[in-house]
Parts: C-alpha cells; sequence; structure tokens
C-alpha cells in the first residue's frame, strides 16, 4: 500500500511538473507577437511593407532563396548535404494567403490573457500572407495511392476546384500537407478562403497557385495546423514528389551527421516568405528549447537568433540535427519582447 501510494505521488508530482512547464510555455507564448502580414492593400501593398520594415531595415539576414550559394553557410558548415537540405526546404515553402478571419478565433492565448491574434477581426475579410511548407507528396490513381497501393476511401477521382465542376474529372491526381500556423489558418473557414502560392522566389518565378486547401488537423495550443491540399497537374505533382523524396534523402543524411553536435552547434535555418515578398533563406542558432511534457514523448518549444518578418509565421523551423516524430516539424510562431524568435510546440527526437 505505501509502496502504491509511493508511486501515486510520484505519478502526481511529475504530471504537476509538466502542466507547470506548459503553464510557463503557454506564459511565454502569450508575449509573441505573431508574424502574420496584413495587409490593407492586398498582394500590391506587400512590396511596401518590405521596403518600410522596422523589425530588419534592410533585411541583412536574409539570404534570397534563388541566389543561395555554398559560401552562405557559416564557414564551419559548408557542406554540401546541409547546402542540398536547404535547397530542398527552399523547394517546398510556399506562401500561404488568407482572405477571411473566422469567427471562432479565440480572444486570448490558451492560458494566458494575452490577445489571439486577429480576434479583433473576426468574420471580416482581411488579407494576411503567412508561410508554410509542403509535406507528403503522394499520387493517387482511381482512389489508390501509389506507395502501399492502399485505397484513399473518400475520393476516386480528383477532388480539386476544377474537377469538382468538371463532368470528366482526373482519375489521376496528387496530394500533399502543409504544415504552417493556427493563427495563420485557424479553421476550415479560413482554409476555404486560403491559397498557396509556390515557387515565389522571384519576379521571373512562374505564378503556381493552388486554391483548393482544407484543415487536415489543427491545434491551438501547440499553434500547428496542418493543410491537405491537391492538384491534378501532372507537372507540378511530380515536381513536388520529386523534392519531397530528395527532401527526405538529405534531411536523414543530415540528421545523422549533425545529430551528436547538435546542442554545441545549435544551426538553425528557415525559408519564408517575409512580408508576402519573395522566398527567403535566414541562417542562425537557437538558444533554449523548454519542455512541455507530452504523450510519447515531450513536446519542445524553441528560442532562435534566425532572422524573421511578418509574414514568416508558419514557416518550417529546422535546428539541425533534431529529428521530429512522424515529420511532426515546428513552425514559426512569432518574436518575443526579448528580441528572440519562438517556434510552436513539436516533439523531437
Amino acid at each position: 500500500m505505501q509502496q502504491d501510494h509511493a508511486k501515486d505521488l510520484k505519478s502526481e508530482s511529475t504530471v504537476h511538473q509538466k502542466n507547470f512547464k506548459r503553464m510557463q510555455c503557454y506564459q511565454l507564448l502569450g508575449q509573441v507577437h505573431h508574424e502574420t502580414q496584413l495587409s490593407e492593400g492586398g498582394e500590391a501593398d506587400l512590396h511596401k511593407y518590405f521596403a518600410v520594415c522596422a523589425k530588419n531595415p534592410g533585411h541583412v539576414g536574409f539570404i534570397p532563396a534563388k541566389e543561395l550559394k555554398m559560401q552562405h553557410l557559416p564557414e564551419q558548415h559548408q557542406d554540401p548535404d546541409l547546402y542540398e537540405l536547404i535547397r530542398a526546404v527552399a523547394d517546398l515553402t510556399v506562401r500561404v494567403d488568407v482572405q477571411m478571419v473566422s469567427p471562432h478565433r479565440p480572444e486570448f492565448w490558451p492560458n494566458t490573457q494575452s490577445s489571439y491574434p486577429f480576434y479583433n477581426l473576426k468574420e471580416k475579410r482581411k488579407f494576411r500572407t503567412g508561410s508554410g511548407m509542403v509535406k507528403k507528396v503522394y499520387q493517387y490513381t482511381s482512389g489508390y495511392r501509389d506507395s502501399f497501393g492502399d485505397h484513399h476511401g473518400q475520393y476516386t477521382t480528383c477532388w480539386c476546384a476544377q474537377c469538382q465542376h468538371s463532368e470528366s474529372p482526373s482519375n489521376v491526381w496528387w496530394e500533399f500537407n502543409v504544415d504552417t500556423a493556427t493563427h495563420v489558418v485557424f479553421d476550415d473557414i479560413e482554409a476555404q478562403n486560403t491559397s498557396l502560392k509556390l515557387f515565389y522566389d522571384g519576379r521571373d518565378s512562374p505564378q503556381v497557385s493552388l486554391e483548393k486547401v482544407c484543415v487536415k488537423c489543427v491545434n491551438v495550443e501547440r499553434d500547428l495546423c496542418v493543410l491537405k491540399c491537391v492538384t491534378c497537374d501532372e507537372t507540378l505533382g511530380k515536381t513536388l514528389k520529386s523534392v519531397w523524396r530528395h527532401f527526405n534523402k538529405v534531411w536523414s543524411i543530415v540528421n545523422d551527421k549533425y545529430k551528436k553536435s547538435r546542442d554545441s552547434d545549435k544551426l538553425t535555418f528557415m525559408v519564408s516568405h517575409p512580408h508576402g515578398c519573395f522566398k527567403q533563406v535566414s541562417i542562425g542558432q537557437w538558444k533554449d528549447k523548454y519542455a512541455l511534457g507530452g504523450t510519447l514523448f515531450d513536446l519542445y518549444m524553441f528560442t532562435y537568433s534566425t532572422c524573421t518578418c511578418p509574414g514568416s509565421s508558419g514557416a518550417s523551423v529546422h535546428c539541425v540535427g533534431y529529428s521530429w516524430w512522424g515529420y511532426d516539424q515546428h513552425v514559426h510562431t512569432g518574436t518575443l519582447k526579448s528580441g528572440l524568435n519562438y517556434s510552436c510546440a513539436g516533439e523531437i527526437l
């Protein structure tokens, strides 16, 4: 009986400690200033915000993605595999455009008294941009997925906007996820008013946009939203699948290579669309990681010096050498009063 009571007390203590850590992190989260780019003038005004940026005047800490070279990496990390990984992440990074504010946005961040982004604009049509990253690209043929050959269940033909209004929808299509922040896309109401801009690297970039977006899963406490997207454009589908495969390959190599030195190097990089403009790479270091507790693995949030701007919210945060459970990626949440930037909560290995 005494042993059981001791176990119960230890269990209660562990839960209390984890809850205390959660409260500490949520209080810290409540200090975050989100980094979505709100534009009253729509897309036409985005370059004006870039030009008059108060956070990073001149954007010295950013490298245009199309101009990235090995020499831009820190001297001790000028590694071909790491360079290839950053290039792959850049190819998979998208601009997330949202036109509507959900009526269901909460007034405060979870467990805080800090205002939740855009609560005061509920049910209004406001153009804002964030960033995201394409994940898990699969091809379907008549409802069967190319890997494992399992049936999708819900669809036997493409469900993109064009096919849904066509008498002869394509029986071949590609589905993929996009990770972003929940404060960028809060729910399906906002997702239905969201589009993605792909390969937006410069003025001569092809104009590739996807209009059919829905929410796969969303977690307000963690500030992580996973969108489900679809296309039956063969060129686009095959391109995304090829880049995703390449990302998986180099990610595994880099993760193994830097796992032992990850806590000394603290190398962190991001690719985002600051101010909704052309894709930019930023390289820095993470400073602290905060454990929140979790289920199988603890959830962790990272702070980092890696440059961000409004429009960077939702961009994937890569702390080199850290893997994550099931590609459960950290995404950028915002910036703290201290000047450090801050990620959502994610599971790490």
